[in-house]
């Protein structure tokens, strides 16, 4: 049996108020090592929500998230942090790159806040990511400086800085033209086939969900179906 690297049981996750809303609701998911998972559904579906909850970015009201089947439901913040650091990588729709800092230090600041590695042995590893994701010429330029794809290229080699099992992305694709998108996609899918990271991806576009592996589809913060995709290789 596959390990699994994350599990989400029975997560619900309501926002008080007056008019209490529910955002994720009695969620079970596994995500297992080398596979590429589409999180879909309509705007307000709870797909984003579900995915921060997954990496423990935000907390259930009720069940439980395990990472590599450790408990997180009251694990305390420094703990959950060092394990956000070590075992998850994150790529949003806007890149969020500093826009102060070369692509070198800004792919360079996870691993600064893990604090396993030297400053030379951090810089020597984030050039080595950007070299091997085409932005070699790129390292010293200021987000500002390169376009929409390359920035999101940095976001993905940030997000690798540490290694981590598993890649996070929300709408990766989601403000890039068709170019970029398919390029963005090709690089995430070689992630899995060729370095054998786990990538789940919440996504709008049905027709890149279906070359993943599995599609999640949410509705009203529930699954309603969990389906292997119809082209996972095309």
């Amino acid at each position: 049996m596959s390990e699994i690297l994350i599990e989400a049981r029975k997560v619900t996750r309501i926002l008080p108020g007056i008019v209490p809303v529910t955002l994720v609701q009695d969620v079970d998911l596994k995500i297992v090592p080398r596979e590429f998972v589409a999180i879909t559904g309509v705007s307000g579906s709870g797909k984003s929500s579900l995915l921060y909850l997954l990496g423990l970015l935000d907390f259930p009201t009720e069940g439980d998230v395990l990472i590599r089947g450790q408990s997180t439901s009251r694990m305390p913040e420094d703990e959950r942090a060092r394990v956000r650091l070590a075992e998850l990588g994150f790529v949003f729709q806007f890149h969020f790159l500093l826009p102060e800092f070369s692509l070198t230090e800004n792919v360079g600041l996870p691993m600064r806040a893990l604090g396993a590695l030297s400053a030379g042995e951090i810089r020597d590893r984030a050039e080595a990511l950007l070299d091997s994701l085409g932005l070699a010429d790129h390292r010293s330029k200021r987000p500002d400086q390169i376009s929409g794809g390359q920035r999101q290229r940095v976001a993905v080699a940030r997000a690798l800085a540490n290694d981590p099992p598993v890649i996070l992305a929300d709408e990766p694709t989601g403000s890039l033209d068709s170019k970029s998108t398919e390029q963005v996609f090709q690089l995430l899918r070689s992630l899995v086939d060729e370095r054998g990271k786990t990538i789940v991806a919440v996504t709008h576009d049905l027709e890149l969900a279906s070359r993943m592996d599995r599609q999640v589809r949410i509705a009203d913060g529930r699954i309603v179906a969990i389906e292997k995709a119809t082209r996972a290789h095309a």
